[in-house]
Order: structure tokens, then sequence, then C-alpha cells
């Protein structure tokens, strides 16, 4: 195959992500012909016809898809090296824009990004915090390097990003009362007799929690459902009832909350997972993390 032109990939990218050969034209502020032009020359060197002829429009081939697998990383790191540019000069201090999805515990978003925040040298943390779905949205414009969630990438969901599991850990149930002793014993069916503190319906976590119920007969007293973990924690400690958590902060549980554990909730897990925009994962920084996470959890 011959030399490939960085020009004709970009042509072929950004018909890709517009749409139409107009739609790149305007967005390019080139002609329709120049781009129809280039792209004849790339499907000459690629050997296959890239887009197909749909109505008035045009649909990615098979080809044109698996070419686009490699001008989405081409592209992502132009606009990460113009991005640094911009900043101030080559050498300054680089970021990573990492998204916590907002069902997250805030410790846990601590735990899973240490490694960034140790190389203060090196590289500077900026973190978002937001549904999963605005999230996505920020990753697609490169507005975000990264995500962490607590669920994979919707079915169906129309952005181009892959899904590296880091790992899981399992779930217990705190409380700050006096009568822990008595709750532990007779666990979970004490349960029964306390008020909870629950996730909301929406969180993957509450769904588990609500089918482990279920099998066990419990008829949970919900007193109080959060989007934040971290005031359900706060909620907890003052008392207003009994609430789950990742075992993987169960010692700061402990020790910021002043909780205590009264049981497990076996076969319930909290699973995490990075969300990148490539599917394979090239930068150092960003290895050091996946590994770092997959260290603490059980992969």
């Amino acid at each position: 195959m011959r030399h490939l032109n960085y020009h004709h990939l970009l042509y072929f990218h950004t018909v890709a992500e517009e749409g139409s050969v107009a739609a790149a034209a305007e967005a390019l502020h080139i002609t329709p012909q120049t781009i129809s032009g280039q792209i004849k020359l790339l499907e000459g060197v690629v050997g296959q016809a890239l887009f197909v002829k749909s109505g008035r429009g045009l649909k990615i081939s098979d080809a044109g898809r698996a070419v686009k697998v490699y001008t989405d990383d081409i592209f992502s790191v132009g606009l990460n090296l113009a991005a640094q540019l911009s900043n101030d000069q080559i050498g300054a201090t680089a970021e990573l824009r990492i998204g916590i999805a907002d069902s997250i515990p805030k410790l846990v978003a601590c735990q899973l990004t240490a490694p960034i925040v140790e190389q203060t040298n090196t590289v500077k943390l900026v973190c978002s915090e937001g549904r999963l779905d605005t999230l996505l949205a920020d990753l697609a414009v490169h507005r975000l390097d990264l995500i962490i969630s607590d669920m994979p990438i919707p079915s169906g969901y129309g952005v181009k990003a892959y899904n590296h599991t880091l790992g899981k850990t399992q779930v217990g149930f705190y409380s700050s009362g006096k009568n822990t002793a008595q709750l532990r014993k007779q666990f979970p069916a004490s349960l029964n007799t306390v008020p909870l503190l629950m996730p909301t319906k929406s969180s993957p976590l509450r769904r588990q929690l609500d089918a482990w119920f279920e099998e066990r007969d419990i008829e949970p007293n919900i007193v109080a459902e959060f989007e934040d973990s971290a005031l359900m924690k706060t909620f907890g400690d003052l008392g207003h009832g009994v609430f789950p958590s990742p075992e993987i902060i169960g010692a700061d549980i402990r020790q910021r909350y002043q909780a205590k554990s009264i049981g497990l909730a076996s076969g319930v897990h909290e699973e995490y997972i990075m969300i990148s925009p490539q599917r394979r994962l090239r930068q150092d920084t960003v290895k050091k993390l996946l590994d770092h996470g997959r260290a603490l959890l059980d992969h």
C-alpha cells in the first residue's frame, strides 16, 4: 500500500463525522469538489470504497468503518496536542480531564485517581462530576479524556467510546447507631427492623439491592433515597438510618463516619469501569491509572 496522506484522512474523517460531503466542506472551509476528489484518491490507496450512496446522502461502508477506527485515534491525539500547545507551551504540566459518574462514591473516586494526584509535577488532574450521559457527550467532543463509571456505555448509545473494566467490590451495610452489635448478630433479618438510606432507583447498585432484599424476604423501610452517596453517608453518620457502601472504602467509612459494618450483601457487587475514546490505551499515565484500579479491585 502506498503512503497515506494526512489530508486525505482528514477529509474522510470529517465526512464520516459530519454525515455528508457538503457539511464536511463547510466545516473545513473548502469546496465539496476538493473533498470528493481527495476521498477518491484515498479509496484508490485503500483499494475499496469508503462510502456508498444512500438516498441523497452517503453511508459509510464496512471498509470505511475499519478506517475510521484508526482516524478516531489519529485525530483524538491531534486534538490533544493542539490543546496542549494552546495552554502555554510544550513542557507545561499536562492535564488529564476525568469525568466521574455522580453515582460513584467520592471516596472511591479518590482512591481510583490517586496515582494522578501523586504525579503533581507532570500531570494535573481535572475532575468533573455528572450523569453518565452528560459525561459521554463531553467525551465525544474531547472535553474529557476519560470517564470513571459504575456502569458500561449503554447499549445503542451513539458515542464512539470503549469500556475498560477496572474490577468490582463487595457491598456491605453500615450503621452508626448504638445497637450495631445486635444488628450484626441478626443480619440480614435485622434490616427489617431499621430505617434504611438507599441509592435512588436509577442506580445499578439499587437494582441489585432490591433483588437481594426480595430473595431474602426482607421488606426494607426505606426512609430516604440519594443520588449523592456522600450525602447518604452523612445522613447515616447522624443516625438517620443504615446505609450500603462498597467494601473498598470500608476502612474510610469506619474512620470518617464513625459507622460500623453490620454485614455483607452476599452476591451484591459494585463494578467500576474506565471509559475512553480509544480501544487501545497508549498513554502511560492512563495505563498506570488502569493498572492501579485493577490492583485495588477484584478484577
